[in-house]
């Protein structure tokens, strides 16, 4: 490995992320840098290496044939590194970094998160709140909340709790549903990744939803709710996600019907990484959380399979 000794790693790293990502600009996002400290690294290591890494095209990097051969090569490479840094820090007992949605990060995770940190003042937690899905087996994040059908290949994947909808609205709009039909003639806020629709819960009272195309949509959920609570219409809302609101009678639940919907939160994390106390400490902790803060109580949940959903941390 002494040719790496004429080679600085940052500059092999600039490489590696412009060849991957196909720009400099986010590139310089994922180093932590400016654009402009990026290039100065790819002329840097083009003169080291004596060979052109890219074509400058209209403001564009093209890569040449030496980038192709060599980018699977500096791919694998940083992210064997990457793997080795991530998992020494995932041995830790006393940090746990948790990846979540940024709907599920607001509007539930960031009001229960205290009690944890109470319980367990030992354990420092740094949530990273992004749609994207990180993964455990190579990156940094110890744990993963995620909501979906699975079975997820390559991870833990441990069934938290079974998702259930309902519709919620303002106490003011709430005055004009008596039933469930009521509800065809009001505003409908449309969440655009939402990935249940109506009819999930009206063919729980044996109906067809025939909804009014007036309403705002929104591309994400807590704008969603965040407009039902200024009473622009009616939410179809993710049960853990608008309980605070219901319960401060910020949002009224017209109904008491909560169907399932047939996807779960899933807690996923490394199938290699160990399995420390703090993860298992956190684990525990939201099982619980989760039934508590939406008036469940354990046995409650609609399961389709109680085999498949083990006590996280068991053989």
């Amino acid at each position: 490995m002494k040719n790496l000794n004429r080679i600085h790693l940052s500059g092999l790293r600039a490489v590696e992320a412009v060849g991957r990502l196909g720009s400099l600009k986010e590139a310089a996002g994922e180093l932590g840098v400016t654009m402009g400290a990026v290039s100065p690294q790819l002329q840097k290591v083009e003169a080291q290496l004596g060979v052109v890494l890219f074509e400058r095209q209209n403001r564009a990097l093209m890569p040449t044939p030496h980038l192709n051969a060599m980018q699977p090569h500096l791919t694998s490479a940083m992210s064997s590194l990457s793997t080795a840094i991530a998992v020494t820090r995932r041995a830790r007992e006393d940090a746990l970094t948790i990846s979540v949605a940024p709907v599920f990060a607001s509007k539930w995770l960031v009001w229960h998160l205290k009690k944890f940190n109470k319980a367990h003042p030992g354990i420092r937690v740094r949530v990273e709140a992004s749609i994207d899905l990180a993964d455990p087996n190579t990156s940094d994040v110890d744990i993963c909340i995620r909501v979906g059908r699975g079975p997820y290949s390559g991870v833990r994947a441990d069934k938290l709790l079974s998702q259930r909808v309902f519709p919620v609205c303002s106490p003011a709009l709430a005055r004009h549903i008596q039933t469930p039909e009521d509800i065809f003639k009001l505003p409908i806020i449309r969440d655009q990744d939402q990935t249940d629709d109506w009819s999930t819960w009206f063919r729980h009272f044996g109906l067809e939803p025939k909804l009014s195309e007036d309403g705002p949509s929104y591309s994400d959920g807590a704008l969603c709710l965040d407009a039902a609570i200024a009473g622009q219409g009616v939410f179809l809302a993710w049960e853990t996600l608008a309980v605070y609101a219901v319960k401060t009678g910020q949002l009224i639940s017209p109904f008491p019907d909560r169907p399932a919907t047939g996807l779960f939160y899933w807690l996923i994390t490394s199938a290699s990484a160990p399995q420390t106390k703090a993860k298992q400490a956190f684990a525990s902790w939201l099982r619980q959380e989760l039934q508590i803060s939406i008036g469940r109580q354990k046995g409650q949940d609609v399961v389709e399979d109680p085999e498949q959903i083990p006590n996280f941390g068991q053989p």
